[in-house]
């Protein structure tokens, strides 16, 4: 699996502090935030530079129970083309609902949403892949997501959905590690469980993110700094394998460029400390 190294998301907001971090190997976009055609100034800067760009994106909805969009997955190929992305990311979830099959409006949800953990469910999810896959013109991986609530009847833990998804249709996984560490706080679930259940061999890149408890509750904001408990879960995956790559995200509230260097650091700290420094 190629190695990617240590990254930030691209945002807008911290393109010029982007510029100047140093050790950075790679960003990641959101696929639907880009034109093909007119891809930002800064953004195309570091590309000329060598930096490597993957697309990210939010709207495939993979785990609904309607096929993938042909015009969306045309889009995101596309998008992984004009970047010369070396793979391209989504989600575990679905986003809309509805349609002529139920008589009833297609409605968005606007959120990235928990897909069941039943066989049914990892079905139509494993075929929704499958298809997406054929589509697309490099490797796929899907994220797990941070979520509230557990389904009822659910018949699968996490790890064990995801290994079997790996196991039956061949995708690459990103790994949140926020979104274990969210899901330990709002569903009970041990992220070492989780990590002892994954084929940790699949993973293209981990991702690291900040967030908030409020309440008992684990808010997955991307817009707070990353904390312990999330570095923790890092660590723990690291102690399991050396990631291809490693992702801060941050997409709110962005800090100035020192703290974002420092967030990164306290990353490549963790990297080192299991033995997988990556060269700066």
């Amino acid at each position: 699996m190629e190695r990617l190294g240590t990254g930030i998301g691209w945002r807008p907001e911290i393109a010029a502090d982007i510029a100047e971090l140093p050790g950075v190997d790679w960003v990641e976009v959101v696929a639907e935030n880009l034109c093909p055609g007119h891809l930002p100034p800064a953004l195309q800067q570091l590309r000329e530079r060598g930096t490597t760009v993957v697309p990210h994106g939010v709207s495939l909805g993979l785990g609904g129970a309607d096929r993938p969009d042909r015009g969306r997955l045309t889009a995101l190929a596309e998008r992984a083309e004009a970047l010369g992305a070396p793979l391209v990311t989504e989600h575990i979830a679905f986003v809309r609902a509805g349609g002529p099959l139920t008589a009833s409006p297609v409605m968005e949800a606007g959120h990235l949403l928990p897909v069941p953990r039943t066989r049914d469910a990892l079905d139509v999810l494993c075929e929704n892949v499958r298809i997406a896959q054929d589509a697309l013109p490099v490797p796929l991986a899907l994220e797990n997501i941070a979520a509230l609530i557990n389904w009822p009847g659910e018949e699968m833990t996490e790890g064990q959905f995801l290994s079997e998804l790996v196991e039956r249709t061949g995708v690459r996984l990103l790994i949140d590690v926020a979104n274990l560490h969210t899901n330990h706080v709002n569903r009970g679930e041990d992220p070492a469980v989780a990590l002892d259940e994954l084929p940790v061999e699949a993973i293209a890149y981990v991702h690291v993110a900040g967030g908030v408890e409020r309440d008992g509750v684990w808010h997955d904001s991307h817009a707070h700094p990353v904390t312990q408990p999330v570095l923790d879960v890092l660590a723990a995956l690291c102690a399991r394998v050396t990631p291809p790559g490693v992702l801060l995200e941050r997409d709110d509230d962005f800090p100035e460029g020192p703290e974002l260097a420092g967030e990164l650091d306290a990353i490549r700290t963790v990297l080192k400390e299991a033995g997988h420094a990556y060269a700066a």
